[in-house]
């Protein structure tokens, strides 16, 4: 019972005065036993000797005091117990990571299962699953460069965002220099140690405003490492050239041509690393790096509400009357 009490403040305190009750119902309980005792006359002492009083007799008490304990287990009840609001800081170790996928249409080429793109989500998923203390956010891009979530470590919000990522989004072009820029200027200022930009793309870069290599070396400035996976089959890939319809394409075999030759200098020179993925596997390769990087504290403010705890006192108190209930009319029937 002490330990119950040990976090939690009472809201109203002044029906705490109603607790006086208890001492007055217990010196109007022994005034009434004191009058219930007759007294008798005898000539000896032998003849009630041999008389004592049963064990029910004595235990009958028991009653009153399940009383007491019924009713101050409600007085503290009224009184609104409540646990304490408080600031409490978690510290959990791990690190920034910027997830930058290319969602241009050549992403929905089926030279992978059902395409890349959603090979691609489904990876960025168990990744995701697999960083439960990192902070990540996401950027998009095709033709422009788009925020699709800051840096977070509420995994669920950023994980729901993922069926509304569609593949042609955004304008035509694949803008790696500009997504990877955008992911820059998301991750730049965090105070976290370890800082990562995976980037994720099937194709050259033929739009926006900043050269990749231009983005490359600003990522290298601000000490952040990047990590580029190309995405595709070797030779020719089954995707979309040309559209019928919103989200109904005509499809062609293409020459997979990837920047290669960009990403990887974008990476060496971040100390990341290169990844080409010709199927879920490739992309794996990718955790293992990321795992051996140094970690960093991150530290976190969660605010705990005050939540009501006077239930448990009034089901106890109930409890209580109840046992006495059926205590005074099948044990203690017959007892005076």
């Amino acid at each position: 019972m002490l330990s119950y009490f040990k976090d939690i403040q009472f809201a109203e305190k002044h029906w705490f005065w109603l607790l006086l009750i208890i001492p007055i119902m217990l010196l109007w309980y022994l005034l009434k036993l004191k009058k219930q005792q007759g007294e008798f006359n005898f000539s000896s002492f032998q003849l009630i000797k041999s008389i004592s009083s049963t064990k029910k007799a004595k235990l009958r008490h028991i009653l009153f005091l399940l009383r007491l304990f019924s009713i101050t287990l409600i007085i503290l009840a009224i009184a609104r117990p409540q646990s304490r609001s408080s600031w409490k800081d978690n510290k959990k170790e791990g690190i920034d990571i910027v997830l930058t996928m290319d969602v241009s249409l050549s992403m929905l080429a089926k030279d992978f299962k059902p395409n890349r793109f959603e090979v691609a989500k489904d990876v960025m998923l168990d990744f995701i699953d697999s960083r439960p203390n990192d902070r990540i956010g996401m950027v998009l891009f095709g033709g422009e460069a788009f925020t699709q979530c800051p840096l977070t470590t509420d995994h669920k919000v950023l994980k729901n965002m993922f069926p509304q990522i569609k593949a042609g989004s955004l304008d035509n072009g694949t803008a790696i220099g500009l997504g990877l820029a955008t992911a820059v200027s998301r991750i730049k200022d965090s105070k976290a140690k370890s800082k990562v930009i995976v980037l994720i793309s099937d194709g050259k870069s033929n739009a926006g405003e900043v050269s990749p290599l231009t983005a490359g070396e600003l990522a290298k400035t601000y000490g952040l490492r990047v990590y580029c996976i190309g995405i595709g089959s070797k030779g020719k890939a089954l995707q979309p050239v040309g559209m019928y319809a919103p989200g109904e394409y005509e499809y062609d075999y293409v020459d997979v041509d990837i920047d290669e030759d960009v990403m990887k200098e974008i990476s060496n020179q971040t100390g990341g690393k290169y990844f080409r993925a010709t199927d879920k596997v490739s992309l794996q390769e990718t955790y293992g790096e990321i795992d051996k990087m140094e970690k960093t504290i991150i530290s976190e403010k969660s605010f705990t509400n005050k939540s009501e705890h006077f239930l448990p006192l009034v089901i106890a108190a109930a409890i209580l009357l109840f046992v006495e209930f059926i205590l005074k009319f099948t044990l203690f029937k017959n007892v005076p």
